[in-house]
């Protein structure tokens, strides 16, 4: 049976009772992340703003192979779909972490787009993204939250089944306090 917790911070407190980050969590869940993407064209993985962490739209790549391929509503499933975002969110927090060198200084996921290349018919957008939104919750937990944008497109970089966009809350850098 799975755990349901009260509140965010039952959910991201550590055995010891201290709050755990993101890394512990993704430890828990025996999740190890992939080597950060790198750029298919003349841009950046990563760039942040304040308290924002804005990604490049990230591909279910492993290895810089599509680890999916395929169309919705024509060759691949919804199930396919799911692993496909699940991969390019782990994909995301890989570049995250390459970015802030630290993965702990997430603290929450803002917004997530999904782009899916589907063909006219195919209706089934929301189910396919829950494979990046239940991950996010995973980590993140349940009282986080984060808002959503789905939608079906003609086609996408490279013969991609979608493309995952994520905006992140990060914690500030810690300014030394020696002068």
């Amino acid at each position: 049976m799975a755990k349901t917790f009260e509140s965010m911070e039952e959910h991201m407190l550590a055995p010891n009772g201290n709050k755990c980050g993101p890394s512990s969590r993704l430890n828990e869940l025996g999740i190890a992340l992939p080597a950060p993407p790198t750029p298919l064209g003349a841009y950046v993985e990563s760039s942040d703003v304040g308290n924002l962490l804005f990604l490049s739209g990230m591909l279910p790549m492993v290895n810089r192979k599509l680890a999916v391929s395929g169309r919705f509503g024509e060759n691949l499933s919804v199930k396919e779909g799911q692993e496909a975002a699940r991969i390019a969110s782990l994909n995301a927090l890989a570049a995250a972490k390459h970015h802030l060198g630290d993965l702990d200084r997430l603290t929450k996921l803002v917004k997530l787009t999904v782009l899916m290349a589907t063909t006219e018919q195919f209706v089934e957008h929301a189910p396919v993204a829950d494979g990046a939104s239940d991950l996010f919750v995973q980590i993140f937990g349940p009282e986080a939250g984060h808002v959503r944008l789905v939608y079906g497109v003609q086609s996408l970089p490279v013969g991609a089944p979608l493309v995952v966009d994520a905006i992140f809350e990060i914690e500030p850098t810690r300014q030394s306090s020696t002068k």
